[in-house]
């Protein structure tokens, strides 16, 4: 028996058996956090793309005219394209999953009181435009890593239209 209790032959397999699958655990969170925050910056750098873009276009496509804010339909689906894409037209999606239908472009105007006291004339006062999204993060190990499928991914950004 005491032969047997001094042998040491086994001792770095067998703690190799009990760490594996911590250090498993550990790598798949280490990289499915990475993905995380790899998607998540491609959704803030899509939504910062798509205000500026939105930003630049002439008082005719984006206004405040007659009180009520109004944007083209056709921008809208120019900036939606943009803001998934990074294209106005065609091309894949930054991140997986991302639909255009996740993603809502609006239009607010200042009040009378902020157009008076803006850089802009006050017959026309310069609009903003509000883009936000919204959509479940498509998990890179489906929850191996400790994120799963229902942490969602989401953000929003705004730019005043420069009317050029």
């Amino acid at each position: 028996m005491r032969c047997f209790l001094s042998c040491r032959e086994g001792a770095a397999a067998s703690e190799m058996a009990l760490l594996l699958p911590l250090a498993l655990l550990l790598m798949f969170t280490a990289f499915e956090a990475g993905h995380y925050m790899y998607q998540d910056h491609q959704v803030f750098k899509g939504l910062r793309d798509g205000a500026r873009f939105a930003a630049r276009h002439s008082f005719d496509d984006i206004n405040c005219r007659n009180g009520s804010a109004y944007i083209d339909s056709a921008l809208v689906g120019e900036v939606k394209n943009l803001v998934r894409t990074g294209q106005i037209s065609g091309g894949n999606a930054r991140v997986t999953g991302w639909a255009d239908g996740d993603i809502a472009v609006s239009v607010t105007c200042p009040s009378a009181t902020e157009a008076e006291t803006g850089i802009y004339e006050t017959s026309e006062p310069a609009p903003q435009v509000n883009i936000s999204t919204s959509f479940n993060y498509d998990s890179l190990f489906n929850g191996l890593g400790v994120i799963t499928n229902s942490a969602s991914l989401g953000g929003a950004q705004q730019a005043t239209v420069m009317g050029f």
